[in-house]
């Protein structure tokens, strides 16, 4: 079963229980999961992603000018497309990928901290936040 037919089941569902907030946010996801086929990209993950990302960015914008009201309904959204994601990496599996990644690209000082990253993300493939990724890889080349 792809994601695209299982938001379109939530969805159903979501409309029978009459559940307004997850019914709008689920149309935002299924018409985006649906214009990404239509461009002819199979990578239902990256869109999913994606639209996470622009939650989460939307909502820190939102605290910041003071509407906690709407951040924490950008917050939910994000919540929501989260659960059709894979699982993130914990704290400790991340580290031993970073630490993996510094070893195999040789990486010495925070000049070479691209290479390190570029390993380093391959491997994560977006179970992991890249802020989080160039945090450990910046701690694993400053010592």
């Amino acid at each position: 079963m792809s994601i695209l037919d299982e938001v379109q089941g939530d969805l159903r569902d979501a409309m029978r229980a009459g559940d307004k907030s997850r019914v709008g946010a689920l149309r935002l996801v299924l018409s985006e999961l649906q214009k990404a086929a239509k461009e002819g990209s199979d990578d239902e993950l990256a869109v999913l992603r994606r639209e996470r990302k622009r939650r989460v960015e939307a909502a820190r914008a939102y605290r910041d000018g003071g509407r906690e009201d709407l951040a924490a309904t950008e917050e939910a959204e994000g919540e929501l497309i989260a659960g059709y994601l894979p699982a993130e990496l914990s704290e400790a599996q991340l580290g031993a990928i970073v630490a993996q990644a510094v070893r195999d690209s040789g990486a010495q000082s925070a000049k070479d901290m691209g290479q390190a990253m570029k390993s380093a993300m391959a491997v994560v493939d977006g179970r992991a936040d890249g802020r989080r990724v160039s945090a450990l890889v910046r701690a694993a080349l400053a010592g």
